[in-house]
């Protein structure tokens, strides 16, 4: 960082290292939320009398208010301070969680999940960007975002393990009553501990038209994708989706070119670093949660895990992702450049998940699945972190909120995709097996049951290649276009710098 630079950054806040606790406690609420549903679902579809055919919105309104709604509350976060919004979304979060823990039907069930997903998405920009007006010391923040990146990669994974145990032990009310005691402690922490640093709000007026173009295009894209997974691509309303989100995104983009105040800069968009991040992270992503998914399915109906067990199971990418982000990422996020943790952090992940193609109905778990996940958590680890740190690189922390929500968006929008796009490659395959097979599968018994196994595989192994091929796709990204230097070591400047100087509001140092 240059003297000047460094001259106008504020003093570091002494309370910033417990502030990362409940920050991360609020991060850790949202991310396993997304994941310990999954699990609960089968006994709660039962209990609340809901048809399959509707099950899938359990999770798909969660994730249309969330994604749909991250730039908005991105923006709001800036507008009226993170410290707000953090607060506020975190009461609301463990308000909609309690209402959901009450459901007593379809409707309160699905309204639940929705106001989730609208107070996660004011949530978890406010958590981002409030680390990153907070840590503004290159090595500081290389340990705070290890944190959070480990947080943000392996908290689906904690969420598949408490939700086996709260289903298994308890009932499927409790993993949504667990999140009330994480948000009352990080709200009242938080509440005490956090102090903004002055002069990084954004009080220009709010772009409502921007609000409205942006909310309703993401969610029509979350939409399409879903639908696709379960009514085909070829579905109209599927295409219908497609071609409105589209239309309404371009749109967006062109009101956020005109506006004085856009919802979303395009200066945080556009810069390469930051572009480079939002691209290769939301493929990644595509890939983690199909595995996720593929994965629970394997070890539950083809290996017979019981939900523990199957939580349990995924323990090796946890430890993988904790030890990649806070031991590897964070340790040499100071002395070498972004992209060469992000690259080969990649290419590690897709070596996992290279191994995985050569699943089989009778695959040992130690041989096969546990060093897979420990090169995946390792990878996804080592790549999070300077992620997570990039995402706001370079940029004024009046746009903090809105860039944090960035990464968030691209990585629900990952999700969706990432859970209808493989899901169905891998029902194609699992198709074609048993057409091929069509006489031993009809035979039934134990040879047929096999058949049927086999089958489930042979989808799985399909598209867990795809998943290869996007996760080399994200190291290829991340190694053109992150050309920024390491913490401290100049590098490439940020294509916002020029508005930064100009507004007098100190850079974000990265």
């Amino acid at each position: 960082m240059s003297k000047t630079a460094a001259s106008l950054a504020p003093a570091a806040d002494p309370s910033r290292w417990k502030a990362l606790v409940f920050i991360a406690l609020a991060q850790l609420m949202v991310v396993l939320d997304a994941t310990i549903v999954n699990i609960a679902l089968p006994s709660a579809q039962t209990d609340l009398g809901i048809s399959d055919g509707n099950r899938q919105w359990v999770i798909t309104a969660y994730a249309l208010a969330f994604g749909g709604l991250l730039l908005f509350g991105g923006r709001i976060a800036d507008k009226w301070g993170r410290k707000n919004a953090f607060v506020v979304g975190l009461i609301g979060f463990a308000l909609a969680s309690a209402l959901g823990g009450a459901a007593n039907g379809e409707a309160m069930m699905l309204g639940a999940r929705a106001l989730q997903g609208a107070f996660g998405a004011l949530l978890a920009p406010a958590a981002l960007s409030l680390l990153a007006v907070m840590f503004t010391d290159a090595k500081e923040r290389a340990k705070a975002f290890g944190i959070y990146g480990a947080i943000a990669g392996g908290g689906g994974a904690v969420g598949l393990i408490l939700g086996g145990f709260l289903t298994e032990y308890l009932n499927w009310r409790w993993t949504f009553f667990v999140n009330i005691p994480f948000a009352i402690v990080a709200a009242v922490g938080a509440w005490m501990v956090i102090r903004e640093p002055a002069g990084s709000r954004n009080r220009a007026p709010l772009d409502i038209p921007g609000v409205v173009l942006s909310t309703t295009g993401l969610v029509a894209l979350v939409y399409g994708f879903t639908r696709a997974e379960s009514a085909g691509w070829s579905d109209a309303l599927t295409i219908t989706m497609f071609v409105a989100s589209a239309l309404l995104l371009a749109a967006f983009v062109l009101v956020e070119s005109k506006v004085k105040s856009p919802l979303l800069p395009l200066r945080v968009l556009l810069e390469r670093n930051r572009g480079g991040v939002y691209l290769s992270l939301g493929l990644a992503v595509i890939s983690m949660f199909g595995l996720f998914l593929f994965l629970t399915y394997y070890l539950q109906v083809v290996k017979g895990f019981s939900p523990v067990k199957t939580g349990f199971a995924f323990m090796p990418m946890i430890v993988g992702m904790i030890t990649g982000s806070t031991q590897i990422g964070a340790r040499l996020m100071t002395r070498v450049p972004p992209r060469l943790l992000m690259g080969p952090g990649f290419l590690v992940a897709a070596l996992g998940m290279l191994l995985l193609t050569q699943l089989e109905v009778g695959s040992s778990y130690p041989a096969l699945i546990l060093p897979a996940q420990l090169l995946l958590g390792l990878g996804m680890g080592t790549a999070f972190m300077p992620a997570m740190s990039l995402a706001t690189h370079g940029v004024n922390p009046a746009d903090a909120g809105v860039a944090s929500a960035m990464v968030n968006t691209s990585q629900q929008v990952g999700g969706a995709i990432g859970t209808a796009l493989l899901n169905t490659i891998a029902a194609s395959a699992t198709t074609a097996y048993l057409t091929d097979h069509a006489a031993e599968a009809a035979a039934g018994g134990p040879a047929g049951q096999l058949i049927q196994a086999q089958a489930m595989v042979e989808g799985y192994a399909s598209a867990i290649w795809w998943a290869v091929g996007i996760l080399a796709a994200s190291a290829a990204i991340a190694l053109a276009l992150i050309n920024t230097g390491r913490p401290g070591a100049g590098g490439p400047v940020a294509s916002g710098s020029a508005e930064d100087a100009e507004l007098k509001v100190p850079v974000i140092a990265h």
